[in-house]
């Protein structure tokens, strides 16, 4: 696959099973792009692996308390994201910088034994989900998401574009909430809630209730309002 549409989706001989980048600050969405500075070892083997095959890497959550959990794979969120690897630069030092792109929504129904240095999981893959509502009253849930997300919107020339660009893109519900609710400094939790939950309207009716509390509480800053995202490492 080289076009830029082939590297949105998964691969057509895709099996179900994804090798795990779990992390304890980090919630991937689909139709987003996260850098991330690949150091550890067992990662850069994970991601050479990747790039010489099918170049993807589910996103997990590590569940509360890892900190102090003395197993060797600390309980992760049933629902990830997969994503592809889009661009990648090599260090002398073997660490890696990596685009990723989120792809698909997934649940973990059974993560294999540990027998690599890297953990790995067969997943069952989860389409939104558009049910119990019109196209009108989407439409609407839709004007009044961008109307409240502009209000955190940076004023910078270039994310003024990119609002821009994304009001003019005429996205399907459920990518705009998937967009929004990455780029928003929500708590780890938050955005956990929101990627499990496969029911577009559902999703986009917690995410404006949440928008608008920030709103009302004016608890943002500049720093909250960055975007595009820095680097994240493992």
């Amino acid at each position: 696959m080289t076009s830029d549409e082939d590297k949105s989706r998964l691969p057509d001989d895709f099996a179900g099973k994804v090798r795990l980048f779990p992390l304890p600050n980090l919630v991937m969405f689909p139709h987003v792009m996260q850098p991330l500075h690949i150091f550890e070892p067992r990662y850069r083997e994970m991601v050479e692996e990747a790039l010489e095959t099918d170049q993807l890497i589910a996103m997990a959550l590590l569940q509360p308390g890892w900190e102090t959990n003395r197993n060797e794979c600390p309980p992760i969120y049933e629902t990830v994201c997969i994503g592809r690897i889009v661009s990648h630069t090599r260090f002398e030092d073997g660490k890696l910088n990596i685009l990723l792109l989120g792809l698909k929504r997934a649940t973990i129904p059974i993560e294999l034994p540990l027998s690599r240095p890297f953990r790995e999981a067969s997943v069952t893959l989860v389409e939104d989900l558009y049910v119990g509502s019109s196209t009108q009253e989407r439409a609407s849930i839709q004007r009044e998401l961008l109307q409240c997300f502009r209000r955190f919107t940076p004023e910078s020339p270039a994310a003024q574009d990119q609002f821009e660009s994304l009001m003019n893109n005429r996205l399907p519900l459920g990518a705009l909430t998937d967009i929004i609710s990455f780029t928003m400094k929500f708590d780890v939790s938050l955005k956990q809630r929101l990627l499990s939950e496969a029911n577009v309207e559902q999703r986009a009716r917690m995410l404006l209730a949440e928008l608008r509390k920030l709103d009302d509480s004016h608890a943002i800053d500049d720093d909250d309002r960055k975007f595009p995202p820095a680097f994240s490492a493992n």
